[in-house]
């Protein structure tokens, strides 16, 4: 118990593996002085106990200072965990009594609870299966010895029957424990899985690993700097996994995070951080808008991880979210975002009008004559010092495509840079002015230069446009038919608006790279992967994240499934009614005669299965009856040695009596009543016949000498 304690902090990140390799290193050292004097005694175990209390407080102030941009709870977490590790090492090295076992038992149990708390890998139900067995094997082996000290030597003991060897025995012990506790802890686990189901998870979901930090932990920012993603893009940490309902899950989606207004020459951020709280309806309903259009509406379920942002992705155009989020907030930009939960997973689930490729009554202002209010003025905004070059450019560009709408000039430069520009992760653009020196000079980078070339170029002709941080849609998942968002997906696009139409649509100017990180491997190690993938996913939406949201999904699965076994059941039992009518109708007499002689049959065997209770009464009636007639001529034959003057003891057995009297019919009758008494044995009738001739001739024995 203490071993496997000890294992599921070191494997939730709670403690480095230096800590964790001191504290196996003293745990197979107490292995070694079990039961040895070299073992710390308990006054010196108590001592170091006491001072624990203190060093906790001090190894807790020591981590709140080494984390001071962290949350408390990292502190806590980690100097409760150096306790609980102390406290067993102290104990595991000490001379033992019961309640030491017993708390280290409980000191077992807790790390098991905080690494509860801390791993959200499905590793963890190995561990608790392995420490659950564990622990009702301690408990009953720690029952048994207790019990085996306590109890007294019973005076019957001699009677027992020895076994063979003691090596058998204690196996054959083992054995039978062993499979004990298999069947106790499927017990446990059988009747848990049920109340697991029905009560839903309070939380959201656990900590986050110490040991991953907080700030950082997903590439994402709400700003953009030029040259930041290129650094996001070369990590494979897991963002989000999102799955796509339908037929929609092959479509090309963007995961839109934050829309950012105002640039600097070297940064993107918000000049309006002000947003309004969204009603919260019923079933944990956010309604942000209304739908145009229902075969464009596309509904995603997202597992985000832990974040340093309240950020919520979804694919534009949204219009509503649900999950049991405490609160959503709208902004100006259309950004959505919640409570921060940089310490825990999220699920939440999106409805989406996916835009169209060639949308309808979208950005038909021609060129010149486009007029925008003054709160859209912000969306025109220049750096004070940009390159002149870039509004020639674009306006060479808008040219050469001979566009004369909005549309049509977004398009034209959107294609421009695609089609002209490299991709790459390097940084490579510098000075005064990168995004100058990215479009005359270096002419590649990512996508964040793009984006930020578009919007500028755009907003040159005074078309407005903002960019847009967020993710692609990342690599599907067909074993979990899910799309796993990792940290290289982080992209940046542009929305771009149109007063005549009154809304936003995107646009993407980063050259598509078909194998950003090389082909995808369809090898064993990939489909691994993807099935251990799949495996986690399961693991976060029916355990970490289970909450009334998926037990409500559960039950409607499971009822769906049952109605349509039911369905199946009746359909089957109305065609085989009907073949069995059919059949009867044509069989003739033979199917007859044979359906007769099974109809009878089944009600004998009914008749026999309905009174068999009275039968076996009845037999056992007769058996212990017969049973007692057999045994009762032992009686006789005492009644009849106490007239001829031969009287048993009460402290005598029947074996000492029998040798007290000498008789050789008395050893005999003794013999056959062990048998039958003890032996469960029941004497045939030659057995009888010779029992009855012993009686006499002690009855004659008995009056001889009386006479």
């Amino acid at each position: 118990m203490v071993a496997l304690g000890g294992a599921a902090l070191l494997l939730s990140g709670a403690v480095d593996w230096r800590l964790g390799g001191a504290f196996f290193a003293l745990f197979a050292l107490s292995l070694f002085l079990e039961k040895r004097s070299w073992q710390i005694s308990e006054k010196v175990g108590l001592i170091l106990i006491l001072l624990a209390l203190p060093i906790f407080y001090l190894d807790w102030q020591r981590q709140w200072t080494a984390q001071a941009t962290a949350d408390e709870r990292l502190a806590g977490v980690a100097a409760l965990t150096h306790l609980l590790l102390f406290l067993s090492a102290i104990k595991l090295l000490q001379r033992k009594q019961d309640r030491d076992w017993v708390f280290l038992y409980l000191i077992s149990f807790f790390e098991i609870l905080l690494a509860a708390g801390l791993m959200t890998s499905p590793s963890f139900l190995v561990l608790l299966v392995g420490y659950v067995l564990v622990a009702l094997m301690a408990a009953v082996c720690f029952e048994i010895r207790r019990a085996e000290r306590n109890a007294q030597l019973d005076a019957t003991t001699f009677l027992q029957r020895k076994r063979k060897s003691a090596a058998g025995r204690c196996g054959l012990s083992e054995w039978r424990l062993l499979a004990v506790v298999v069947a106790l802890g499927f017990f446990i686990f059988g009747l848990g899985l049920p109340i697991f189901l029905l009560i839903p998870r309070m939380g959201s979901g656990a900590f986050a690993h110490a040991g991953e930090g907080v700030a950082g932990f997903v590439g994402f920012s709400e700003g953009i700097r030029l040259g930041e993603i290129g650094r996001l893009q070369q990590s494979n940490r897991i963002v989000m996994r999102v799955r796509i309902e339908g037929d929609d899950r092959m479509m090309r989606l963007r995961w839109r995070g934050a829309a950012l207004d105002r640039f600097d020459g070297r940064s993107w951020a918000r000049s309006s951080p002000r947003a309004r709280l969204v009603p919260k309806g019923e079933h944990d309903l956010f309604q942000l808008g209304t739908i145009d259009s229902l075969h464009r509406l596309t509904t995603q379920t997202v597992f985000l991880e832990p974040i340093d942002t309240p950020v919520l992705f979804v694919a534009p155009r949204v219009v509503a979210v649900q999950g049991a989020l405490p609160f959503v907030r709208l902004d100006a930009e259309g950004n959505l975002s919640t409570l921060p939960h940089p310490f825990e997973r999220i699920t939440y689930r999106v409805y989406s009008e996916i835009e169209s490729d060639e949308p309808w009554g979208f950005g038909t202002e021609r060129l010149g004559e486009i007029r925008y209010s003054i709160a859209d003025a912000r969306y025109l905004q220049l750096p004070s010092a940009i390159d002149p070059r870039i509004e020639q450019l674009a306006q060479d560009v808008i040219r050469q495509a001979r566009a004369h709408t909005l549309y049509e000039a977004a398009r034209a430069i959107e294609n421009y840079l695609q089609t002209s520009y490299g991709y790459s992760l390097e940084m490579k653009a510098s000075g005064e002015d990168p995004l100058a020196d990215f479009l005359f000079r270096v002419r590649e980078g990512h996508c964040e230069y793009f984006s930020s070339a578009m919007a500028i170029m755009l907003r040159t002709q005074g078309i407005a446009a903002r960019v847009v941080n967020g993710f692609k849609m990342g690599e599907y998942n067909e074993a979990a038919d899910v799309h796993i968002v990792r940290q290289r997906d982080a992209h940046s696009w542009v929305e771009v608006y149109s007063p005549a139409a009154g809304r936003w649509l995107s646009f993407d100017p980063t050259p598509f790279v078909p194998f950003q990180d090389g082909p995808p491997s369809d090898g064993l190690s990939a489909k691994l992967r993807k099935y251990a993938e799949a495996l986690e996913l399961f693991w976060l939406q029916y355990v970490v994240s289970y909450d009334r949201q998926e037990q409500r999904q559960l039950a409607r699965a499971i009822g769906d499934e049952l109605r349509a076994q039911q369905a199946s059941f009746m359909s089957w039992a109305d065609d085989a009614l009907r073949r069995a009518q059919r059949g009867w109708q044509t069989g003739g007499e033979a199917a007859k005669r044979a359906a007769t002689i099974i109809a009878v049959i089944c009600l004998i065997a009914f008749v026999i299965y309905r009174t068999r209770n009275r039968w076996m009464a009845f037999w056992m009636k007769h058996r212990r009856a017969r049973r007692t007639e057999t045994v009762a001529f032992y009686e006789r034959m005492v009644e009849i040695l106490a007239r001829g003057g031969w009287h048993r003891a009460p402290d005598q057995t029947p074996a000492e009596f029998a040798a007290a009297t000498g008789l050789a019919e008395v050893a005999q009758v003794t013999e056959a009543y062990h048998r039958v008494r003890f032996g469960a044995q029941d004497l045939t009738t030659a057995e009888i016949v010779q029992i009855e001739a012993c009686l006499r001739r002690l009855e004659d024995v008995a009056r001889e000498r009386l006479a």
